[in-house]
């Protein structure tokens, strides 16, 4: 009896052991199972987070790119619009200045037409004063002084002649003559008056010049 108790209480402590070594075996098993699993989200959360930091980068390098052309574009329509903006001054300043000449050389055809018949009565004038002319003559000069005054307030003056040297931009040499108590390059005689409006010249006055 005591040998048949003794196998049953050993035989009990071996399925005691086995039970313990299973149960081991098997919390051993799901902890492998849960380190892989673990090591498995690990694997994707890395992946994903590589994911998106690719796209993050692609995003920024876009945003560079489109900051590049935007600045680019930028800088372009800056230089034209300066280009336009200096066309536009030029456009400005040279319609001003033509708008300028225009009012201050507005009488420079009816001038032009008007120096012929100022020769005219400058020819009359040069006659020989007579009893029987010298009224006629006399309302000639009259006629003659008001034209030159009404074209003197439009700025419409002779050019200086007498006593003058002579000057290219003012004076037309037409004739030459030596004399060695004038001056050289003097004016000596006037041949045709020559008028100026305001600072332009009308017509160039035609003169003897001594060498």
């Amino acid at each position: 009896m005591e040998d048949k108790s003794k196998e049953e209480t050993s035989n009990r402590e071996t399925d005691v052991e086995v039970e313990e070594n299973s149960s081991l075996n098997t919390e051993d098993n799901s902890t492998n199972s849960e380190v892989k699993t673990d090591s498995s989200n690990d694997a994707e959360k890395v992946e994903t987070k590589d994911e998106e930091r690719a796209e993050v980068e692609i995003d920024v390098e876009q945003l560079e790119n489109k900051i590049i052309d935007l600045t680019s574009e930028k800088e372009q329509l800056t230089e034209r619009l300066m280009r336009l903006q200096a066309e536009y001054e030029n456009y400005k300043r040279r319609t001003q200045k033509e708008r300028m000449n225009e009012r201050k050389y507005e009488a420079e055809n009816l001038a032009k037409e008007l120096l012929p018949v100022l020769d005219n009565f400058e020819r009359a004038l040069l006659t020989e004063v007579s009893e029987e002319n010298k009224s006629f003559l006399e309302g000639m000069e009259m006629i003659y002084n008001q034209l030159t005054d009404a074209l003197k307030t439009q700025g419409i003056e002779p050019i200086k002649t007498k006593d003058q040297m002579f000057d290219p931009n003012y004076h037309h040499a037409v004739m030459q003559t030596e004399d060695e108590q004038i001056e050289s390059n003097m004016i000596v005689e006037e041949l045709q008056k020559g008028y100026l409006l305001k600072d332009k010249v009308l017509r160039a006055a035609m003169v003897k010049v001594n060498k």
